[in-house]
């Protein structure tokens, strides 16, 4: 057999079947076809926990990879977290723990020794670190710091004495930064030699930042350029001055929408006196903006955090103070149905279809809403184009309530054969509308210029000026025509 032939033989042999899958998945009795951990497997983890077997819930989860073993742990009862954990306390890597759900984590970390926890907290990026450590107990936290060796120490104290959600917490305060007078070749030898001490470098770099005697950053090297580039040429000849520098005290919404404006990949952290402190980089950024995008959904719907993890107290406490919030709007929009309670009496039609005048209105609200929140998140809503943006969606809600007050008006004159009262449920279309188009931005906008967060509480307030405004509106031109 030719040479050419045995290779075609053994890459046949090492394919899966047509339409399988590769050998190492073929009849895996871990996995489904999407990759996902099969019930099955789980609960024979959790059997061999109730049993107290450690070696056999080891010998299980060992051939899992990290990201598997981060799923287990989330798919298992929170009262089986802890003992997993004990059994697989080995198996705990840096990148099992970046993997981990937030309150999946803590509730591991709480079955673990503070030893152990700081041996997981040495292995993980100091971005990393902070965030398995900053929502221990300050007792716990104490103890973690104390098991840590100093130079770790320090770093992660550094970065607890930021403010929540600021770029000195979440920022790598592993970077390379070279003088601005050294060649090309010199960085070169520099990083070569750096390269046989694990310590000494980062993980995973994508550009060199160049600094001045006071280690504040004049310029970035890419490492593309600089292996392109003969080793002669200084590195002042080829780097970018131009740079994007991110303040310690940044709000992590204000570095994502840097990153997303300028299309960075990595970004120099100064502190206030300019000098290079850290540096952010696309993997941080991106997990900031799933963060914030699903972090302002539920705080619209006021569901809290929505993570079904979540302990049932925090999400029932989160969820019942907007229900009761809205309680208290409803009754609001229920006393201005009173004020017209011997219109309705006298008219009862009146009080079947008041709700459509309402629910049309909260709904173009909620739209309104929903598009100004996200705008403003984004920087595309701006004190620049405020105005501007208000007449926009007074435009469509205009547009909007007389098509639907075409609608309503000719479909109630046609089905109850009363004209007059079609002009009137499509006037108040028309009115509530303009009222949820005006409500929908102004709200946010204003909020937003309180520095409150209009993701929070927006929602209520529109829906209430909607309600309030529907039923007036409809009720009220009701008893003005004569109509009740």
């Amino acid at each position: 057999m030719a040479s050419d032939d045995l290779i075609d033989e053994e890459l046949r042999r090492d394919l899966p079947e047509e339409g399988g899958k590769p050998d190492d998945r073929v009849d895996d009795e871990r996995h489904d076809e999407e990759n996902r951990l099969k019930p099955e497997f789980v609960r024979r983890v959790v059997a061999a926990l109730e049993d107290g077997d450690k070696s056999e819930v080891y010998d299980l989860v060992e051939p899992l990879h990290p990201a598997d073993v981060a799923d287990l742990f989330e798919l298992v009862g929170r009262e089986d977290r802890s003992a997993l954990a004990e059994a697989v306390s080995d198996l705990l890597s840096s990148e099992v723990i970046s993997e981990l759900n937030d309150y999946v984590r803590e509730d591991m970390i709480d079955a673990l020794p503070a030893y152990a926890v700081a041996e997981i907290a040495e292995q993980l990026e100091t971005d990393d670190a902070v965030q398995l450590i900053e929502d221990l107990d300050p007792r716990d936290q104490a103890a973690v710091l104390a098991e840590m060796e100093p130079e770790d120490r320090a770093a992660i104290e550094s970065a607890l004495s930021y403010p929540e959600e600021t770029a000195g917490r979440l920022m790598q305060r592993e970077f390379v930064a070279v003088p601005e007078h050294i060649t090309v070749g010199d960085l070169i030898d520099f990083l070569r030699d750096e390269a046989s001490d694990p310590d000494a470098l980062p993980t995973d770099f994508f550009e060199i930042f160049v600094v001045d005697p006071a280690h504040r950053p004049v310029g970035t090297c890419q490492l593309s350029w600089i292996l392109r580039t003969p080793r002669h040429i200084g590195l002042t000849d080829v780097m970018k001055r131009d740079q994007t520098l991110i303040p310690v005290t940044a709000d992590q919404e204000e570095v994502a929408l840097m990153f997303q404006k300028y299309g960075l990949i990595s970004a120099a952290v100064v502190d206030e006196a300019g000098r290079l402190v850290g540096q952010m980089t696309v993997d941080d950024v991106v997990h900031i903006i799933s963060e914030e995008a699903g972090e302002d959904a539920l705080l619209l719907s006021g569901a809290g955090d929505g993570d079904i993890n979540e302990p049932i107290l925090l999400t029932v406490r989160a969820r019942l103070t907007w229900l009761v919030i809205n309680l208290g709007t409803a009754m609001l929009a229920a006393s201005v149905v009173g004020m017209f309670q011997d219109a309705i009496a006298k008219f009862a039609l009146l009080a079947v279809l008041m709700p459509i005048v309402s629910g049309m209105g909260g709904n173009a609200g909620t739209q309104t809403l929903a598009v100004t929140v996200r705008a403003l998140a984004t920087n595309q809503l701006t004190s620049t184009n405020t105005w501007r943006a208000i007449g926009r969606e007074l435009t469509i809600a205009s547009a909007n309530g007389v098509a639907l007050a075409i609608l309503i008006g000719g479909g109630t004159a046609l089905v109850f054969g009363n004209p007059l009262l079609g002009a009137v449920i499509g006037t108040a279309m028309i009115i509530n509308n303009l009222t949820a188009g005006m409500a929908g931005i102004a709200v946010p906008v204003t909020l937003e210029r309180l520095r409150v967060d209009p993701a929070v509480s927006s929602a209520v307030f529109v829906t209430t000026a909607t309600d309030v405004m529907g039923f007036f509106s409809f009720l009220g031109l009701a008893v003005l025509t004569g109509l009740a």
